[in-house]
């Protein structure tokens, strides 16, 4: 196993290269100026300051030049200035990643908790009013898209009914806590302010249910399926045969191989939904790098886009290598070769 992971290691540098490449090729190729993030419209025609700004960010050097002076940079972990803030790319993910993982956690967590628990019931009370409720939830969640179930439930349980608070991290006049992992729950316990964890909690519930929802969708419907699957086994009927309840069999025994086939799927969806919540952060006002990519993608911000890119396929490799780790734990027959 060692060996495995060391390979794959060390072919990840190489891949964020490759990717990296790829963007900023593309990025060069679309149709689109990049100055006009740089200079605004009304002063477009003064050749003087066009060619200051050009030679100032190296857009007047050849295609070539500038993949070579960027690929150098990147290799030294420089990402780049952003056009839109004036900062390094590298300083504003940094300031906005732990924004997006706190959703992305929070969603993740009341996907799988709400997905398995629904699966259950769907798997143990088969065929029956329980079953289908559960599948038509399941439905609703990954078929609905999520600017329309974010701004419906935005305006219906923040605007009409006042139940939770509307968007952003915290109350527009409420100061942030102090900085220690930028996850604004846990930073206000760390901090001992409770009222603000609980202000910072509320303010993540609707968003993280807007994204989880969609999670909910595939685990309940897989997890359904792998247990029904399960209860057909040997082993299962043997449980039966020895007197075990149907309830120890379905959470002892059948859950237990059920959730293998789910490891796979939750670990590439949390490494989708770092760079796929653009929706939601942008409906709820989520201060997080999809915002941040919406921003940049509106302004040809090439460094900052290609940032963000990065973050998201380090996000892939990284999580489709816990999964072959988690896999290979969780199911014995499996064993991670070369």
């Amino acid at each position: 196993m060692l060996g495995y992971l060391l390979r794959r290691v060390m072919a990840m540098p190489l891949l964020l290269l490759g990717i990296a490449s790829v963007v900023f090729l593309l990025s060069q190729v679309t149709k689109g100026d990049p100055l006009s993030a740089l200079i605004p419209e009304r002063m477009m025609s003064n050749e003087t300051l066009v060619a200051t700004v050009k030679a100032q960010w190296g857009l007047d050097r050849s295609l070539p030049e500038r993949y070579l002076i960027y690929m150098g940079h990147l290799v030294q972990g420089d990402l780049g200035t952003s056009f839109g803030t004036r900062r390094p790319v590298s300083t504003d993910i940094a300031e906005r990643l732990p924004a997006t993982i706190e959703l992305v956690v929070a969603a993740m967590i009341f996907g799988c908790t709400s997905g398995i628990g629904l699966g259950l019931l769907a798997a143990r009370f088969k065929n029956t009013v329980t079953d289908s409720a559960a599948r038509i939830f399941a439905l609703i969640g990954s078929s609905v898209p999520v600017f329309w179930s974010g701004l419906i439930l935005l305006f219906i349980f923040s605007v009409k009914l006042g139940w939770v608070t509307g968007p952003g991290r915290l109350d527009a006049r409420t100061d942030a806590p102090p900085g220690v992992t930028g996850f604004f729950t846990i930073d206000s316990l760390l901090a001992g302010n409770l009222p603000l964890f609980g202000e910072a909690l509320a303010h993540l519930m609707l968003p993280a249910f807007v994204l989880g929802w969609s999670v909910t969708g595939i685990i309940t419907r897989l997890i359904r399926s792998s247990l029904l699957e399960a209860m057909n086994m040997d082993y299962i009927r043997t449980a039966r045969a020895k007197g075990a309840p149907e309830n120890v069999v379905l959470m002892h025994h059948a859950l237990r191989n059920a959730l293998i086939p789910a490891l796979t799927i939750l670990g590439f969806t949390f490494a989708y939904l770092i760079t796929g919540a653009v929706l939601t952060e942008t409906i709820f006002s989520w201060p997080g790098i999809g915002s941040y990519a919406v921003s940049a993608a509106r302004s040809l911000d090439y460094p900052a886009i290609i940032g963000v890119t990065l973050v998201g396929a380090m996000a892939f490799l990284v999580a489709n290598l816990l999964t072959d780790i988690a896999y290979a734990f969780a199911n014995p027959r499996v064993k991670l070769e070369g």
